[in-house]
């Protein structure tokens, strides 16, 4: 490898165009070729095996079978519907149409992630103690590792310190029902302070 490459050379994209002369190589003449020399293969393999299991078919018989399903074949991929286009949601007043529709949206995926068990936890008070708590004790003890270098079992009297006491009495002993959505965002907002 000679010279360097920047970090922009190694992320930039560009697709390859086929070369005009690579698309015209042999033109319909080597496509021919090509599909007479495949259905000769295709005869020649079915001799053998019907020769190998005792059966005799005349030549003229199997190469004109051969040749009828290649046929056959060929028509049907050339009359084939294109594939279906995936349908795209519906054009907003915002939507300039640079969006990318098909690309999978992390943040609407996490927020859906979070979004039904929590909607399951306002019927059902142990559906909270056994998701949603466990989810944010993760987010709390990963917030502390990642920042403080510590977790709420490595060094419990230093992760105290850092959670605060409303913090750390919610996760250590959970209440008997969910928090209100508004106990809730000050929760997820003292976690996002750590």
């Amino acid at each position: 490898m000679s010279g360097s490459a920047s970090i922009d050379d190694l992320l930039a994209f560009e697709e390859e165009r086929p070369r005009q002369d690579d698309r015209e190589q042999g033109g319909r003449a080597g496509r021919v070729f090509r599909a007479l020399a495949g259905n000769a293969a295709v005869v020649a393999v079915l001799v053998v095996g019907l020769r190998a299991v005792g059966l005799q078919v005349s030549l003229v018989i199997l190469v004109a079978g051969v040749f009828a399903v290649s046929g056959v074949r060929r028509i049907a991929a050339a009359l084939a519907p294109p594939p279906a286009a995936r349908s795209r949601p519906p054009v907003s007043q915002y939507d300039d149409g640079t969006w990318n529709w098909s690309a999978r949206d992390a943040l609407r995926a996490a927020i859906n992630g979070w979004e039904l068990p929590l909607d399951w936890s306002t019927t059902r008070p142990e559906r909270f103690t056994g998701v949603i708590l466990p989810r944010l004790a993760e987010l709390a003890d990963e917030r502390l590792r990642l920042k403080h270098a510590v977790t709420r079992e490595s060094d419990p009297v230093r992760a105290r310190a850092l959670l605060g006491d409303r913090l750390w009495t919610f996760l250590e002993s959970p209440p008997r029902r969910p928090p209100s959505p508004r106990d809730l965002a000050v929760i997820v907002a003292e976690l996002e302070k750590i």
